[in-house]
């Protein structure tokens, strides 16, 4: 009998071990190794930042969920993966031996790249309900005394969603307050243009997303890179479309969010045949390394290629949709070498992002991710933001449940449905 072993308990991980765990033989096994016992549901900290959710609302216990599905726990850290010898080495010195290995951890946040960057430093972070409540609380000191905002993504960032969320909602909120007219807001970004989401544009994610920042007067600076974060001041050096220096900025700041790059959890980082330099898990189609067999890898965590090359440093996302899809193959792959077979099931790796305004949103479908696309579309308006809402109901109760039924795929499909219905009849 096997013993299959997941480590990481966040968007992918927890979806991961329910669905394997459906498709496992009796007396297989299988094991999440988390460095939290918590579960929260990532999309909403912008919400949290503002004070429009509270930490209880997105956030579980795992360890009853999973134990209600024959699912064991180990709450905490993996500190080395040993591919060699089909070990995970705990913090704690212990080691957990595995049959098969999925690796699922998301990634580690890379403030330190930047001097002064992140909430150990002097900008705020959303990447984690933590800090998404420590913005708040800086947000509360800075709607008592408002000024100007600096918010967006440093070079080498790879999710640009979250930041145009935060502009809006932040926007938003300042509104309702009837403060927004003493905040000058200015978006910081790496993209080569407006709306590039790190995908090469969506549909015509560049016009709708400028004009949504126009609508809301929040400026923005392009091939950005950012050098520093000083207390009250961010300095960025704006480049040209050949990736030369053209103006250096000095923006000054009452709050501050800036998105982090990302790279691989030091429990992979370096391992030869196993991770890219910036550690990320090198797969093949199956979802599989291609050196240590037996180990797969979804979510945040795998290697992407950039899907186009940018005059900064741009990463690819990996959105829920695309996860979700990475969990599904990965599981059945899995089940297929449990039968004596070789993997055959591929990720489709499509995109849905539902991005909320405030008190709009737009989303947008990328069929595939990585052009060229067969479906390339953007859209906004109010149902978006209902639309988001709803989903973050429905994937906690899907994560109490501990439910292994896919989700994003009948959901792209009834949006799709909707924009046919919408579509010029002839």
């Amino acid at each position: 009998m096997a013993h299959i072993v997941i480590v990481g308990a966040g968007l992918g991980g927890m979806p991961m071990a329910f669905e394997m765990k459906a498709l496992t033989r009796p007396g297989d096994t299988v094991t999440v190794i988390s460095d939290s016992a918590r579960f929260h549901f990532v999309p909403s900290n912008p919400w949290v930042a503002v004070n429009w959710r509270k930490r209880s609302d997105i956030e579980m216990a795992i360890e009853p969920t999973l134990s209600r599905k024959g699912i064991a726990l180990i709450a905490q850290a993996a500190k080395r993966i040993h591919p060699d010898l089909n070990q995970v080495e705990l913090l704690d010195g212990g080691k957990v031996d595995y049959d098969y290995l999925v690796i699922a951890t998301g990634p580690k946040l890379a403030f330190d790249e930047i001097p002064g960057l992140g909430p150990d430093g002097h900008s705020q972070s959303i990447c984690h309900v933590s800090h998404a409540e420590q913005a708040k609380l800086s947000w509360d000191r800075f709607t008592a005394d408002p000024g100007p905002i600096v918010v967006g993504a440093v070079q080498g960032a790879s999710c640009f969603g979250p930041a145009y969320e935060y502009a809006m909602i932040m926007d938003t909120d300042l509104r309702r307050r009837k403060i927004r007219d003493k905040v000058p807001m200015t978006y910081v970004t790496p993209e080569p243009y407006i709306g590039h989401l790190g995908l090469g544009g969506v549909g015509d994610s560049k016009g709708l997303l400028e004009s949504a920042m126009r609508e809301r007067h929040i400026k923005w600076i392009c091939n950005a890179k950012t050098t520093k974060v000083e207390n009250g001041q961010i300095f960025v050096t704006e480049h040209d479309e050949n990736g030369q220096p053209k103006k250096e900025h000095v923006l000054p700041f009452k709050h501050s969010m800036m998105l982090p790059a990302f790279r691989g959890v030091d429990a992979v980082l370096g391992i030869e045949g196993l991770t890219n330099p910036r550690g990320f898990i090198l797969i093949d189609e199956h979802q599989r390394n291609p050196k240590f067999k037996n180990i797969f890898s979804v979510g945040v965590c795998v290697a992407i290629s950039p899907v186009e090359a940018t005059p900064i440093a741009v990463g690819t996302p990996k959105t829920g949709y695309m996860i979700e899809s990475m969990v599904t193959a990965t599981a059945h792959n899995i089940r297929q070498l449990l039968d004596g077979q070789e993997p055959s099931h591929k990720a489709t790796w499509n995109t849905l992002c539902l991005a909320d305004f405030g008190d709009t949103g737009a989303a947008f479908v990328a069929l595939p991710q990585i052009p060229p696309r067969n479906v390339s579309w953007f859209g906004q308006g109010k149902w978006v933001h209902l639309a988001k809402v709803a989903f973050e109901k429905y994937f906690m109760r899907k994560m109490h449940k501990g439910t292994s039924e896919p989700f994003y795929e009948k959901m792209v499909m009834d949006m799709l449905g909707i924009v046919k219905l919408k579509a010029p009849q002839k």
